[in-house]
């Protein structure tokens, strides 16, 4: 394709289902999040080859255009994708275009898309600590009067608490852009999605003491129930000035 007439989405995927050489087509982003595209969306496509095969299409690969975004993986590389990673969440929700292999583009998908139980333990400990941290300078920024500091840790402070909460679950964090999305279609066992959502927001807004600590006293039981406690217990008397008054 030349500069004045771009490959297309429509275009690719045709040819793509074409050769016999690509095992799977994957869409990702807001195309894939039902509701969430724009008329600036593009098209991310995550285009599988079978193993060794052959196949022009890897002259593709990097292609990149406000219209289409394409990642030529084999599908040992695909397998391997996201985990870990930033591109984890991204394929938790991606949606199949194309599977050829009985399903197992699907399987992988969705294996992706849960921690297993080790990490997911190990994740939500680490989370927990960095949550109890940025909490714990956000509450003694503001006793001391350094209101800055003080919101600028309560902002810190939320994307470890989401990373936890979700780490609990054994789900990777979805991307700020799709949080609202993910919670309405997928609760957090435990919580109220649109009382956890407006804590979130006036948290980030203002820092407000009294919500951090109401939310953390909901965080700090569900961590406790999933076997952190000696996280916490680590704080020792910290922990006082994290909890509601």
């Amino acid at each position: 394709m030349t500069s004045h007439h771009p490959l297309t989405y429509a275009a690719f995927t045709e040819r793509a289902v074409a050769d016999d050489a690509v095992v799977g087509l994957v869409l990702k982003g807001s195309q894939a999040h039902e509701g969430m595209a724009t008329t600036h969306s593009d098209h991310d496509l995550y285009v599988v080859l079978a193993d060794g095969a052959a196949t022009d299409l890897t002259r593709f690969a990097g292609h990149r255009t406000p219209e289409l975004d394409l990642v030529v993986v084999t599908l040992a590389g695909f397998r391997d994708a996201g985990v870990p990673g930033f591109e984890r969440y991204a394929l938790a929700r991606a949606r199949v275009v194309l599977d050829r292999l009985d399903g197992e583009i699907a399987r992988i998908l969705a294996a992706k898309a849960r921690l297993d139980n080790d990490e997911a333990f190990r994740d939500s400990g680490a989370w927990l600590d960095a949550y109890a941290n940025s909490l714990y300078r956000s509450v003694k920024n503001a006793r001391d009067g350094h209101a800055l500091a003080a919101r600028l840790d309560a902002a810190d402070s939320i994307g470890f608490l989401l990373e936890l909460l979700f780490a609990l679950d054994r789900r990777p964090r979805p991307y700020n852009r799709y949080l609202e999305w993910e919670l309405t279609r997928h609760p957090l066992p435990g919580w109220e999605s649109a009382a956890l959502l407006e804590a979130i927001d006036t948290i980030a807004r203002s820092g407000d003491v009294p919500t951090q600590r109401r939310l953390f006293a909901r965080a700090e039981a569900a961590a406790r129930r999933a076997g952190h406690g000696a996280v916490l217990d680590a704080w020792g008397e910290d922990l006082a000035l994290m909890r509601p008054r």
